[in-house]
């Protein structure tokens, strides 16, 4: 019995003259998840990705876990394959599927003919597969409407394939289809969460995090190389750029007038992360911010960080509340480890009493006692770039 894997693509089907380009990509993905998992062979027909494991060693269980977190596969399913003949068919369900068959209290028969020339409907396949699964396994009802178990055909170019219902695939568009950006990654529950959803829109990411030694710990550094590593999974090879923001922070304590500490601060992030992103070819940058959640969140506050640089700011948390955002973090892993007490730059010099709506004449002024293009020069020179570890799943 040969087993493989199916994936379904998603949105990408919908795309026009250049949807070869992105079915190419996420290929291109797929074969470099695999890679690090065993030897399998990897080829798209009709819009579907097959997936066929080389040598008995290959991890089929691996790998379908890891396909699960590839961006652009929209339905997943581990599939056996016969002739495109009746009772090859009806012979292989009966055998790939016994389990499932004798656990299940109801079933029913979906086929799928993308090749026409097979001789019969797929109506009419479905009944016969259907009658013979219902006389080999006496208890397990047919049941149309609301089975526990769907048995799906599928008779395709090739061969035919026989499984049980997909499970859902990861969505989205495959990385590197849509750009490059640059995402600002704290230590916190947001950004990671905020990197993970721009991802999934098929953007490449570079993150960018800012340390304020020693006001922030070894630890907090770790914490966000760990983050990233986790973040690899769906993301694929990451480098994060570390930028030292300590001197950074400490002349705008000595400089500024303290209500305009966080507001001055992410101007500076949004100008250096600007600087990386054109130094990396990227056309955005990636925040994890969401509208009224703290002070530097209003309307007023982001318009006056954002206006120091002329690159668009994507904001996929800006509506969401926090425990949809805390969802979305457990279910990619990130939550634990950003939930871990070690602090980022953020939390250093923090005012007392913020200035929520500023007016952006007035943060200007703040910060004109400071030399901003020398301090912004100096932390740009001393960027540290830090691979990270990619995770197959």
């Amino acid at each position: 019995m040969k087993e493989i894997i199916l994936l379904k693509l998603g949105e990408i089907v919908l795309k026009g003259l250049n949807r070869r380009s992105f079915e190419q990509k996420l290929l291109n993905n797929v074969k470099h998840r695999l890679s690090a998992i065993g030897s399998f062979k990897a080829y798209c027909l009709q819009s579907i990705i097959y997936v066929e494991p080389i040598d008995e060693n290959a991890d089929m269980d691996l790998a379908f876990e890891a396909l699960g977190k590839v961006f652009g596969i929209i339905k997943m399913s581990r599939a056996a394959e016969c002739a495109k003949d009746k009772d090859a068919i009806v012979a292989l369900a009966k055998t790939y599927l016994k389990d499932a068959m004798e656990s299940a209290k109801s079933f029913k028969v979906e086929s799928k003919r993308s090749d026409k020339s097979f001789p019969m409907t797929s109506i009419e396949l479905s009944q016969y597969v259907g009658g013979e699964l219902a006389e080999a396994f006496p208890n397990t009802e047919v049941d149309v409407h609301d089975p526990e178990l769907t048995v799906t055909v599928e008779v395709r170019d090739i061969a035919a394939y026989v499984h049980a219902a997909p499970v859902q695939g990861a969505g989205g568009m495959p990385v590197g289809s849509n750009g490059v950006a640059v995402s600002l990654l704290s230590g916190g529950i947001d950004s990671p969460v905020s990197t993970y959803m721009i991802a999934r829109r098929g953007v490449r990411l570079i993150p960018v995090h800012f340390f304020s030694f020693p006001y922030t710990s070894e630890q907090a550094k770790e914490k966000v190389i760990e983050l990233a590593g986790l973040l690899t999974a769906y993301c694929g090879k990451m480098s994060i750029e570390v930028v030292p923001f300590t001197h950074i922070q400490e002349e705008i304590r000595d400089k500024c007038p303290e209500e305009y500490f966080t507001l001055i601060m992410r101007r500076f992030m949004m100008r250096i992360a600007e600087r990386i992103a054109k130094d990396n070819g990227a056309k955005a940058i990636v925040t994890g911010e969401n509208l009224g959640q703290v002070a530097s969140q209003t309307m007023e506050a982001m318009a006056s960080t954002q206006s120091v640089i002329n690159m668009p700011v994507l904001q996929p948390l800006i509506g969401m509340d926090k425990e949809e955002i805390i969802t979305i973090a457990r279910r990619i892993g990130t939550f634990e480890t950003s939930i871990l007490p070690y602090e980022d730059c953020c939390t250093v010099f923090t005012p007392r009493h913020p200035k929520t709506h500023p007016k952006l004449s007035e943060v200007a002024a703040a910060e004109a006692a400071m030399d901003v293009d020398a301090l912004v020069e100096e932390a740009l020179a001393g960027v540290e770039r830090i691979a990270v570890d990619e995770k197959s799943i």
